[in-house]
């Protein structure tokens, strides 16, 4: 039998989680209105009822389709670090970065051949391919999944391999450097109403498979030898989290390019809200870095106007910023 003050210690601290989600839920709408209303060319109230169209098929989708990247780059972060249990782990170390814009090189320099089956394919197509063959390589490399370290070498391995293989794409077709330029530093301008879509379905399918199985890492968090004393099938779940983890990152990429410290710093911003639980942290993670990459792309769209930056150079910025305070407050003796 639980006691009174357990049970209002329990009903205490869900009213508190409740209290934070419905915070940054709300902040979410906020910059999602604020992400719709506002573009390059200031505030926009009066376009309302003028045209719909800015609004609807342009702003609106791109705003959601910036939330809804950051949060899938957030989910994936959050995941990475508990995973291998590294706070600087982020979504891009298993070589899906490498490999999503080794796919859009091989569609730009190798489209002009007339090959039908890359148009079907498109730029988007390729990035999310070529980060699924980016992780699979680091899995195959690294002999599997049992060895974080090792995956983390081979991740690192691959991602230089690739990235020698997009440099010579660029060598061979100097024109195209500019498109891929654009890739790498992020970009959400081209977002749409599809690709909304099927972010929006592969955060549901992340989250909820997440969902089911983040005991695993809490019980990673207590040491490897711990977990499996407790009858978990370690290796199996760590290969569902990798898989959740190349699908969350590779759904991201090819509608946004590689936005960089979305998902290394979301995970930290929202630590401290998780209270160590890792089904909160994640969930925190998500609208996170949701929130994270929407507010860099009104500071990426506003900051110059008329004048647009990539939203990469923004989170970037942002990012590292945070990453030089959080590692002053570590070299003190400061917990991060």
């Amino acid at each position: 039998m639980h006691s009174r003050e357990d049970v209002i210690i329990s009903v205490m601290q869900k009213n508190y989680f409740l209290a934070k989600l419905f915070g940054l839920l709300i902040l979410s709408a906020i910059l999602v209105l604020l992400g719709t209303l506002l573009g390059s060319t200031g505030a926009s109230w009066d376009v309302v009822g003028v045209d719909q169209i800015i609004l609807l098929d342009i702003r609106l989708p791109r705003s959601l389709g910036a939330y809804l990247a950051g949060a899938l780059l957030g989910l994936a972060g959050g995941i990475a670090q508990s995973l291998f249990r590294n706070p600087l782990a982020d979504p891009y170390l298993l070589g899906s970065a490498s490999g999503a814009l080794l796919g859009v090189g091989s569609i730009l320099c190798f489209a002009y051949l007339g090959n039908s089956w890359l148009e079907i394919i498109g730029l988007n197509g390729g990035a999310f391919l070529g980060a699924l063959i980016g992780v699979l390589a680091s899995l195959l490399l690294a002999g599997g999944y049992r060895s974080s370290l090792r995956l983390l070498l081979s991740g690192v391995v691959i991602s230089v391999i690739l990235g020698a293989a997009n440099s010579l794409f660029t060598f061979i077709r100097p024109d195209l450097f500019q498109s891929i330029q654009s890739f790498m530093l992020g970009n959400t301008t081209l977002m749409n109403w599809s690709g909304v879509a099927i972010m929006a379905i592969a955060l549901f399918l992340c989250l909820a498979i997440t969902s089911i199985i983040s005991p695993v890492l809490d019980a990673l968090s207590l040491g490897e030898n711990t977990a499996r004393t407790l009858g978990l099938p370690l290796d199996q779940l760590r290969l569902v989290f990798i898989g959740i983890l190349a699908l969350a990152t590779g759904c991201a990429v090819a509608q946004t390019g590689l936005v960089a410290f979305v998902g290394l710093a979301a995970p930290h911003l929202v630590r401290k809200l998780s209270g160590g639980q890792q089904r909160v942290q994640l969930i925190f993670s998500c609208l996170g870095g949701g929130i994270l990459l929407l507010g860099s792309d009104l500071i990426a769209r506003t900051l110059f106007a008329p004048l647009e930056i990539p939203v990469g150079i923004v989170t970037a910025i942002l990012g590292g910023l945070y990453l030089l305070v959080l590692l002053k407050r570590t070299s003190f003796g400061g917990r991060p």
